[in-house]
């Protein structure tokens, strides 16, 4: 693999409900997960704004119940989606914030920040999220960071591996890879067993988290992994038996209390809260209770789920997990028992009920889980970045041959889905279709339109993009060669050439089909830096605050001081007094928040002015002082 990089570069786990961040470390030679400023290895997806500043991860999160309309969550589950499609509209559904149709059908996202509304896409709360991981690295690596490897669910579409690389761009990164969560998985499982594998090897990872399940059958063999097939569904998670049960206890709600929470985004994201952390005490306990204080109205939830409750809630789930595993199997033309590894990551592999069907599906076999289910891709995006990188030494040099998850083609005469590159090919591929031509006499002019999926009508499958190649005025059956190319981020290029004539037409994704345009990715790396400004001068603004209370403080402390007070003149301490109160005011003000950090640095430097004239007025050779 050609290392052509320079500089340091990390790899980030995207993740629909939690992400994760790592590097090469060389002094070591591993990857080494970076834990955030909680100490966490995994950090919280999530983006909330408020009336004075935009918040990421934890905090975020911390407030979601309090402010469930502003806190944004699942973005990865919008990313490179149109509004009109029935899943979108389905989730609109679950989510206490709101989500409209903006141009061209692309989703929009509406908060309310600093009194007024703001409309984001997904892109954008993705690169907030890029962001949060970016800073996490540098403030580890004590070095600027600008190259990364993001990864992405193994059966994201052309569209969503787009939108991802544009998020990663909004956010001022260098995109150097797009690769695929179970591949990267596989990379950390081979490295982490120290390469000690004998002959050929044969992975299935079971990739089960947040908010998509992935499954990718790969062989190992001389220090190249080699991606057999991959099956899945990128929307399918933890997410889902979230919302499962809380539709199941809100249920419970109404016909237990007669109150109907349906309505209540508050009232949902406690009881979200509550489910949430219900289905992972589930994984390692049979029973435990869903109880939320206060949850609307006054009234107190508490209701007991057994772990055979939460499995048959989402039973259907399961099996459906299953039935993916099932034909994964089959697209490789592999028997269960040619399987070697089962390796399971994503937090929702975790769930007991999880383990007891894929044993019985592939016959009582032991499942690794020696890997940490949660860092295990993060860890592989990390050696793929450290081996783009020139000049990084040790690290296992490890081939990675993946595929396209679905075909790719044309729609030919009669909406007939005529496939140039099937699903399962490796990547990177270049094919060309010989057999598009015109249907009518004296036609000038073709439409290529270009399709993923694996329905023979093609307009049944996703519509990637569409372009017209001009053309000599012919009898009809003038052939035109239709070349598709896809590199190794598993992005797509087609160009159409008239051979007669040389006339050539390369396509370009646009926002039919839910690509950002030059100038709106630019519009969003320009608003990506103003609010970094914005929350450097809101911590700038703090810390000044902050300063100034503490001073306050202790300048009342020390007129509190009898011996102090005594010494002061009455119109020195009618000047003192009147001072601290109007710096009292100015931090309980409630519009304070607009105001510049030199505000209150300014009014601290005239207090300590005041009261360090006033200490030499009374006490001069003495050792009365306000400690700094």
């Amino acid at each position: 693999m050609a290392k052509k990089y320079e500089g340091p570069a990390i790899g980030i786990d995207l993740g629909t409900t939690y992400s994760c961040v790592a590097v090469w470390q060389e002094n070591i030679n591993r990857a080494e997960i970076i834990h955030n400023d909680q100490g966490n290895g995994t950090t919280p997806s999530v983006v909330a704004f408020t009336d004075s500043l935009r918040l990421i991860s934890n905090a975020a999160k911390n407030q979601a119940a309090a402010n469930p309309t502003n806190t944004i969550f699942d973005a990865k589950r919008l990313i490179g989606r149109k509004y009109s499609d029935s899943i979108i509209q389905d989730d609109i559904n679950l989510w206490p914030f709101k989500v409209v149709a903006g141009t061209d059908d692309n989703p929009m996202i509406l908060v309310k920040y600093k009194g007024e509304e703001k409309r984001f896409v997904a892109e954008e709360i993705s690169s907030m999220i890029l962001s949060k991981m970016h800073d996490i690295a540098e403030k580890f690596l004590e070095l600027p960071v600008k190259n990364a490897v993001i990864t992405v669910p193994a059966y994201f579409n052309d569209s969503q591996r787009k939108a991802t690389k544009d998020a990663g761009i909004i956010a001022g990164l260098n995109v150097m890879r797009i690769i695929n969560e179970p591949t990267a998985a596989a990379l950390a499982y081979g490295i982490q067993k120290g390469g000690n594998f004998v002959g050929k090897r044969n992975i299935f990872i079971f990739d089960l988290g947040g908010g998509t399940f992935d499954v990718s059958l790969l062989t190992l063999k001389d220090d190249k992994f080699e991606v057999k097939a991959t099956a899945g569904d990128t929307h399918l998670g933890g997410e889902d038996f979230d919302n499962r049960m809380v539709n199941y206890f809100a249920n419970e709600l109404k016909r237990k209390n007669n109150l109907d929470i349906s309505g209540n985004p508050k009232a949902l994201r406690k009881l979200r809260t509550a489910c949430e952390r219900a289905k992972r005490t589930l994984s390692f306990d049979i029973e435990t209770t869903i109880d939320v204080d206060a949850i609307c109205q006054g009234i107190d939830f508490c209701s007991p789920v057994t772990r055979a409750k939460f499995e048959q809630i989402n039973i259907d789930l399961f099996e459906k997990c299953m039935e993916i595993v099932g034909s994964c199997l089959r697209d490789a033309n592999m028997v269960k028992s040619s399987v070697d590894d089962i390796v399971l990551i994503g937090g929702s592999s975790r769930i007991p009920k999880v383990h007891q069907l894929l044993q019985e599906f592939f016959k009582g076999k032991d499942l690794c889980m020696s890997i940490n289910p949660d860092e295990a891709v993060a860890y592989g995006a990390a050696v793929q970045a450290a081996l783009l990188i020139e000049g990084i030494e040790n690290v296992p040099d490890f081939i990675l041959q993946d595929i396209t998850p679905l075909s790719l083609g044309i729609s030919t005469k009669g909406d007939i889905m005529s496939v140039v590159i099937p699903r399962n090919t490796p990547i990177p591929a270049k094919m060309t279709e010989e057999r598009c031509k015109t249907s009518v006499d004296n036609q000038f002019g073709v439409s290529i339109n270009v399709y993923e999926g694996e329905r023979i009508k093609a307009s049944e499958n996703n519509l990637l993009g569409l372009f017209s190649l001009l053309i000599p005025r012919a009898p009809r059956g003038l052939r035109i060669k239709v070349c598709f190319a896809i590199d190794a981020d598993g992005i797509l290029n087609v160009t159409a050439e008239e051979e007669t004539t040389g006339n050539k037409k390369e396509i370009t994704i646009t926002n039919v089909n839910g690509r950002l345009s030059t100038e709106e990715i630019e519009r969003m790396i320009q608003e990506a830096e103003n609010f970094k400004v914005e929350d450097l001068k809101f911590q700038m603004r703090a810390r000044a605050m902050n300063a100034l209370d503490d001073y306050l403080y202790k300048m009342s402390k020390v007129m509190e001081d009898n011996n102090v007070s005594s010494m002061v003149t009455p119109a020195d301490k009618t000047k003192i007094n009147s001072a601290i109160m109007n710096g009292k005011s100015l931090i309980d003000n409630h519009g304070n928040q607009h105001k510049e950090a030199c505000v209150f640095v300014d009014f601290l430097k005239e207090l300590q002015g005041i009261f360090e004239a006033m200490l030499n007025k009374i006490n001069k050779g003495s050792k009365i002082k306000l400690e700094q």
